[in-house]
């Protein structure tokens, strides 16, 4: 398994605008994967552990003048397919681990759609045999519903809106486990509105897609986040620095467009030890916290956004952009140091 710094990799993107005495740049951001798996981890397989969903399960549809819905059906026989397929190909193109394989055989032979079925020992060994990975990745539950109503009708077709919602189930299993695989839960929804045409004479954007077609939107778009959970990945952010005519400002600002990060600190702690006015002293508070987090040192950029924030608190009033931006900022800053978010699979 590749392995990155543990908090931030940051490069600076280019600048994008300025105006009020600040100079807006993008970054872009390494987010680490949610689940932390050990570094002997290089290879994964993706299996699908679940019984197909039912038809009449999940579906229903409001007619036009009607409150109450209508059990309609939907097929969704190829949604575990569609996710654990996508799932593997995302965190292959990811090129975190090494391999990463999909096991396209059966596992569940049984009927019993709501009921959960881990992988026992003996199955998740076999597997590994089979593929040689070090690690399975496998989807264990996948509940879809598509609900319906009808609103009007107009040129013969009806204009209704969807909503679809995803449930999932996926666990890690590691040869070295005893006792409970850690589960990771997925749920989420996409709303369309539009025509319900499907015969392909209208502009897609105002049709509603089939319910097969929505069904297959929700697993790729449950695949795509769940790779985020396994691997790092990159995110575009927003990062800004205040400028100011004091030459120390302007020395700093120029370091800083050099990506010489330990010099703008040095000008920036200048002009916040000289300045007395508080909005001065937060703005140059701001910008040493940046230039901290661009130089990789997380708890010094925290405890400058604290100052920051703190004297922009003071100084400023209390629905001020620079206050509300101050503790955006600072909120993300400490959430990348604490990532508190990870599940750690050396502790299990």
């Amino acid at each position: 398994m590749q392995k990155a710094t543990p908090f931030l990799i940051i490069f600076l993107m280019a600048l994008l605008s300025s105006c009020g005495g600040i100079q807006y740049f993008a970054v872009e951001t390494r987010e680490p994967a949610r689940v932390n798996l050990p570094s002997n981890i290089f290879s994964l397989t993706i299996v699908n552990n679940v019984v197909q969903q039912p038809n009449d399960v999940g579906h229903d549809s409001i007619p036009i003048g009607h409150t109450q819905p209508e059990r309609v059906q939907a097929a969704s026989d190829s949604a575990a397919i569609f996710y654990t397929e996508a799932l593997a190909q995302f965190l292959n193109e990811e090129d975190y681990f090494h391999q990463v394989l999909y096991y396209n055989k059966p596992l569940r032979s049984d009927k019993d759609f709501f009921r959960e079925t881990p992988l026992d020992p003996e199955t998740m060994n076999k597997i590994r045999q089979e593929t040689g990975a070090d690690a399975i990745i496998s989807l264990d539950k996948l509940i879809i519903e598509t609900k319906k109503r009808n609103h009007f009708r107009q040129q013969g077709y009806n204009y209704a809106s969807m909503t679809g919602k995803i449930h999932s189930v996926l666990r890690i299993y590691l040869p070295t486990m005893d006792g409970k695989v850690p589960a990771v839960q997925y749920s989420d929804s996409i709303h369309w509105d539009g025509f319900d045409i499907q015969d392909g004479r209208a502009y897609a954007d105002i049709m509603l897609p089939s319910r097969e077609e929505a069904i297959k939107q929700l697993a790729i778009k449950a695949a795509e986040k769940m790779t985020y959970v396994f691997a790092p990945h990159w995110e575009m952010q927003d990062r800004w620095y205040y400028t100011h005519s004091n030459s120390s400002m302007r020395e700093g600002e120029a370091y800083a467009k050099g990506s010489d990060w330990l010099n703008a600190i040095e000008k920036w702690k200048s002009v916040y030890n000289s300045r007395s006015k508080k909005l001065d002293k937060a703005k140059a508070a701001n910008n040493i916290a940046l230039a901290y987090e661009m130089s990789d040192d997380m708890q010094q950029a925290l405890e400058w956004a604290i100052i920051a924030n703190d004297l922009f608190i003071e100084s400023t009033a209390p629905n001020s952009l620079e206050r509300r931006r101050s503790l955006l900022y600072r909120n993300e800053i400490e959430r990348r140091l604490n990532n508190t978010n990870q599940i750690n699979m050396d502790d299990f």
